[in-house]
């Protein structure tokens, strides 16, 4: 007899309302992600994506519903465990005052792995996203913004978490490092069944990096598909409109 998978992630009518005011963020979200998916996040400006990402490893905390990591509710595992495990790179990439070799390997420390394990992550990682070893005694201050957020890619690789988290990753890198990138993470999905959730606003990055598409607008989910079955050119004339239409809102 066939055994069912368990999702590797699976959120259930998930909902998140402002504290002040009571609006609805995020609206009865559900879905589930397979172990090595690749999953990109798009939606309009104020659609909830970047609010997604923050409650599936709890830097937010969801209203109401459930969000469970391999079938346990992710509000019974200990948070630093749980961010070890489900790691996020926000739009702010920030080294706390650290070298860029002091941010890469902290996380490590605090795991207390062996210094021989330590640098051989260190270097198979600075490796693998092509960082320059002279890189490594930069401050954040010495730093492009593209060049911090290649780190911060880093910095969140070098724990191999289970499930990596990504906000406009590739927003600050130029075509040719954004595509290199692009395809190493798409090689440890494939190889090491590490898991991806991309929020992206870039339809051309999206088409080649996603196999699954998430769709959100006005806090809901209004599109949950594969992307082969995806009209990208409608869907491009769809963000636009629900753009204009957002920004009339504002106004």
């Amino acid at each position: 007899m066939a055994t069912t998978q368990i999702p590797q992630l699976r959120v259930e009518q998930v909902s998140l309302v402002t504290a002040l005011g009571g609006q609805y963020l995020l609206n009865n979200i559900s879905f589930e992600v397979a172990t090595g998916s690749r999953i990109c996040i798009i939606g309009p400006s104020g659609a909830g994506k970047t609010s997604l990402l923050r409650l599936l490893n709890r830097l937010s905390e969801f209203s109401s519903g459930a969000i469970y990591l391999e079938n346990q509710d992710i509000r019974t595992i200990p948070v630093l465990q749980l961010r070890r495990q489900v790691m996020l790179v926000s739009q702010e990439h920030k080294l706390l005052g650290m070298t860029v070799q002091q941010a890469l390997v902290y996380p490590l420390r605090l795991q207390q792995l062996p210094q021989r394990q330590i640098q051989e992550r260190l270097d198979a990682y600075r490796d693998l996203l092509h960082i320059p070893v002279d890189w490594l005694e930069r401050t954040e201050l010495q730093l492009s913004v593209g060049q911090r957020q290649l780190v911060a890619i880093a910095r969140a690789l070098i724990v191999q978490p289970k499930i990596l988290l990504l906000d406009e990753p590739t927003s600050a890198l130029d075509a040719g490092l954004a595509s290199h990138v692009l395809g190493v993470l798409a090689d440890l999905a494939a190889k090491d069944n590490l898991s991806i959730l991309m929020v992206n606003h870039q339809l051309d990055i999206a088409q080649f990096f996603c196999r699954r598409l998430l769709y959100l607008q006005n806090g809901q989910l209004l599109q949950d598909t594969p992307s082969e079955q995806i009209d990208w050119k409608q869907l491009r004339e769809t963000l636009v409109q629900a753009e204009a239409q957002a920004a009339q809102e504002w106004l």
